[in-house]
């Protein structure tokens, strides 16, 4: 007798809520914790951008260096990164940093987690 499988379900997004818009203003940083470890955002001419927070270079807090456009530069190394996609731009980092997806609701920022 053959026994019928239940169809794979996929997991719904796990959203968490991580700051409020106006603690990150246009052009500033915030390090924020999440149950993923911490997370560093970025606001760019009103849009909210995160990746982690954490150099790929040499583990150093990206939250601690200075957001120039839509790139953060690491204050430790001079390392460079897109906050949109988490590419590294500049040596000494080759290796990308994790991103994570942004969503504002009623002036909260939301970072899906999964």
């Amino acid at each position: 007798m053959s026994r019928q499988r239940d169809a794979p379900t996929r997991a719904e997004p796990r959203w968490a809520r991580v700051a409020a818009v106006i603690e990150v203003p246009v052009g500033g940083l915030r390090a924020v914790s999440t149950d993923n470890g911490a997370v560093v955002l970025a606001n760019v001419d009103g849009d909210v951008y995160a990746l982690e927070d954490r150099c790929s270079h040499q583990d150093y807090p990206l939250s601690a260096g200075e957001l120039e456009g839509e790139e953060l530069e690491c204050p430790f190394h001079g390392a460079r990164f897109d906050v949109c996609t988490g590419r590294a731009l500049q040596l000494p980092a080759i290796t990308p940093v994790r991103s994570y997806q942004v969503d504002v609701r009623d002036g909260d920022i939301y970072v899906r987690l999964d």
